[in-house]
């Protein structure tokens, strides 16, 4: 995984999420750690009508620049992501779900581990 270098995970929580295209697709709402490495994978921001839906966005290929995460995927792309409650461990069913939806594969070759909320 290639997260932003140097930060703590509640770094990133508040910090405005801008797609691969320049568009602002909301505000970090909670950092996801991997349960095997400890290290942030995820982030969700919050997406849909009045922010009502809580979106899972890969850490992999992030920049931070200032108040800003620079993901490398358009907003049409994090909005359409599968809807997974982001209430406290992401189970690896839901984790690969999403790793599909973002084209990706996961980093370490799969396992059985979830993800925790830092």
């Amino acid at each position: 995984m290639n997260a932003p270098l140097g930060d703590a995970p509640q770094s990133l929580t508040g910090l405005h999420v801008v797609d691969a295209e320049g568009t602002k697709v909301g505000k970090v709402q909670q950092v996801y750690r991997d349960d095997a490495t400890n290290e942030p994978e995820w982030v969700t921001v919050r997406t849909g009508l009045f922010g009502m839906k809580e979106t899972f966005i890969p850490l992999a290929g992030a920049q931070r620049s200032g108040d800003e995460l620079h993901v490398p995927h358009a907003k049409a792309t994090i909005k359409a992501a599968p809807r997974i409650d982001a209430n406290g461990h992401l189970d690896p069913s839901e984790e690969a779900e999403l790793y599909r939806h973002y084209g990706m594969t996961r980093p370490g070759g799969g396992g059985d581990e979830g993800d925790e909320p830092q």
